[in-house]
């Protein structure tokens, strides 16, 4: 039996059984920050439309706002997340999780604002008005676990807790549930339907 321990799923902050794609939207942490909040968002371009490369040209900062009407206003935006899991459970990582990603804008989790400053931004494909594949729960799971091992996570939401009012996803149909049993983290560590 060896004693050596596992080696780490992340080398860098960038998970090993995810594909990478480096995003130019990121910053640094701020000082003494750590990753202690997961946010899930939802996310599909043209809304409603899935497996398309449209998400990844938008974190990449490729995105031809002129081939739909709907990408007007995103013009100019400089955006990304951690993590994109894709309808088929495929898994693309754009931002080492040592570094800030772009994801959730105007945010406050509790007393804290800033969520960027503390989070791992994980987007699905979806919407609000669909439900989620059981593919993307799969890997979804299989990420919050090797995230739960490796960083002190403390909680997990959705957009729509950090930015209520502004934001909805990953909406109704996402099931807290899987999350609560994927996570085991303590029921006050997730929101309050979960």
């Amino acid at each position: 039996m060896s004693t050596e321990p596992a080696p780490s799923l992340f080398d860098a902050g960038w998970y090993r059984h995810a594909r990478r794609r480096e995003s130019p939207h990121f910053d640094a942490r701020p000082p003494g920050s750590q990753v202690e909040l997961v946010v899930l968002h939802g996310i599909s371009l043209p809304a409603g439309v899935f497996g398309t490369e449209h998400v990844d040209a938008l974190f990449m900062g490729r995105l031809d706002t002129g081939v739909h009407r709907e990408f007007a206003a995103l013009e100019g935006l400089r955006v990304s997340a951690h993590f994109v899991v894709r309808r088929d459970g495929a898994l693309w990582q754009y931002v080492s999780c040592d570094q800030r990603a772009w994801h959730a804008g105007v945010s406050r989790f509790g007393a804290r604002q800033r969520c960027n400053d503390f989070s791992v931004g994980i987007e699905l494909e979806g919407c609000d008005d669909v439900a989620y594949e059981r593919a993307q729960y799969e890997s979804l799971g299989a990420l919050l676990g090797a995230l739960l091992q490796a960083y002190p996570i403390r909680a997990i939401a959705g957009h729509s807790d950090i930015a209520p009012g502004r934001k909805t996803d990953p909406g109704p149909h996402f099931d807290w549930s899987f999350v609560r049993r994927a996570s085991a983290l303590p029921r006050a560590a997730l929101p309050p339907f979960a």
